[in-house]
């Protein structure tokens, strides 16, 4: 599925090779909108695919995590002003599995992840205006992180995203990435 994807801030560090995407973070990348901080900031490294107006796309993470910020997991993106960021971000020396909801303004949901924060699984789902965030510790699994509402749009960008706002240098490998029509599974269908 990398093939259909395009850089939005593409680093200076990547490479594409038999289904892994591997990539090395430039310095002080991030994505975010006023909330809090007071500032925007839409510098992050996404590399996304296009999308029809529903679907399902899924990836596996693998990374370490080693300073404030660092994060790295999947976006869902219309344009500058409407988007989400999901993944493992390290906060206060934890790692926590989290996302950041943007329609004008962020928000920031997380909470510390129980599992292998260096290699996870995400799943995101959008479907008549709704949007619906799984993690995954073996790809199987899949335990609801987030249901919320999410701007209807004739088509999508989806696909991996990494930054680091304190540094450079987080090595990131995504793989399985696919997106598909959308699996119109039950909200307790875990699997």
């Amino acid at each position: 599925m990398f093939e259909n994807c395009q850089w939005m801030n593409e680093p200076q560090q990547w490479s594409l090779h038999e289904g892994v995407l591997g990539v090395v973070t430039d310095d002080r990348t991030d994505f975010w909108r006023e909330t809090h901080y007071g500032f925007t900031r839409d510098s992050g490294h996404f590399f996304g695919a296009p999308t029809e107006d529903a679907f399902t796309a899924s990836i596996r993470v693998q990374a370490n995590y080693e300073k404030l910020y660092d994060q790295a997991g999947l976006m869902v993106r219309i344009d500058e002003a409407n988007w989400i960021k999901a993944g493992i971000e390290l906060s206060d020396g934890r790692a926590c599995l989290g996302s950041v909801l943007t329609v004008g303004r962020s928000d920031w949901a997380t909470g510390i992840y129980s599992g292998d924060p260096g290699d996870f699984y995400l799943r995101i789902t959008v479907a008549n205006g709704t949007l619906r965030l799984q993690a995954s510790v073996d790809g199987t699994h899949w335990p609801l992180v987030r249901l919320c509402p999410f701007p209807r749009a004739h088509s999508y960008r989806v696909g991996p995203m990494c930054c680091t706002p304190e540094r450079a240098g987080l090595d990131v490998r995504f793989s399985d990435f696919s997106v598909t029509r959308p699996l119109g599974k039950d909200l307790h269908d875990l699997s």
